[in-house]
């Protein structure tokens, strides 16, 4: 496991979901020196939290207010507008100059807005989204694609060290969304190639478990190939819809996005490929 020990002293961080990705974030947390308190609406998650050196709380509101940093893990962009807007409204209770980093990937156009309706509380709303998957989460390595301000982002970089063993800024508040976006919509892509890739192979009588590794050697090697068999595709069409959604807000088209949405939704039910965490 990489060394991520924060090089600034501990915050005090709050966690929002305790899900597939978030424990093992809270557990790199805990284990770098940072006090956490973690929320999730699921109290079996208690014990895991606990075990991993964090605090639960069944109070969001708690979290809210107490904490200097916050990251948002929840699964669906509905949810972390429930949480900020909602009611009740975290934003209401948190103090200024609180950093909530939203890790969910949700729309660049929510993203902004969000951030813009968290401006005039001083709190600074920036997105941190994470990729390279669960196993990635599990050893502390996984790649933050962080948009806001730069002394924000500085700020807060620490923490998001303890968890990935890259932090890149890719600009203003929205634009780790969009990286994100980028980096699922070529996933995908490679997934439907690969797919039909196999397909093509097997009928001529290739042997696959021969293929796939040796492939795995050569210049069509991808993350989705590696991960072959061991995913579901639950998550390609809300991936994809937030593609579709930043290319029609652009007035950009693009074709082989659109396309791979439709086989993405046919292949589906099949299982072969990534779940929201293997992005």
């Amino acid at each position: 496991m990489p060394d991520n020990s924060a090089a600034a002293s501990p915050v005090q961080v709050g966690v929002l979901g305790a899900g597939r990705m978030g424990r093992p974030i809270i557990g790199h947390l805990a284990r770098t020196g940072h006090p956490t308190l973690v929320y999730d609406p699921n109290e079996d998650t208690r014990s895991a939290v606990e075990a991993a050196g964090a605090r639960f709380t069944t109070t969001p509101g708690l979290v809210a207010a107490d904490c200097a940093v916050i990251l948002i893990c929840v699964g669906y962009e509905e949810q972390v507008a429930e949480l900020l807007t909602g009611e009740p409204a975290l934003l209401t209770v948190m103090r200024p100059g609180t950093v909530v980093a939203v890790l969910s990937t949700i729309s660049p156009e929510q993203m902004t807005g969000l951030a813009k309706e968290a401006a005039p509380f001083g709190v600074h709303l920036i997105d941190a989204p994470v990729c390279r998957g669960g196993g990635a989460a599990d050893r502390g390595e996984l790649l933050s694609f962080v948009g806001g301000p730069a002394d924000v982002v500085e700020r807060v970089t620490p923490v998001l060290r303890a968890y990935s063993s890259d932090v890149v800024r890719t600009g203003d508040v929205g634009t780790g969304e969009a990286a994100k976006a980028v980096n699922n919509m070529i996933l995908w892509a490679c997934l439907v190639a690969d797919h039909e890739g196999l397909a093509l192979a097997a009928h001529y009588g290739v042997d696959l478990d021969a293929l796939r590794p040796a492939l795995m050697t050569s210049s069509s090697a991808n993350t989705a190939l590696a991960n072959w068999g061991k995913q579901t595709m639950a998550w390609a069409e809300d991936d994809l819809h937030i593609v579709a959604g930043m290319a029609a807000q652009a007035g950009l088209a693009l074709p082989q996005s659109g396309l791979n949405r439709e086989i993405c939704r046919a292949l589906k039910p099949r299982r072969y490929e990534l779940d929201k965490y293997g992005r």
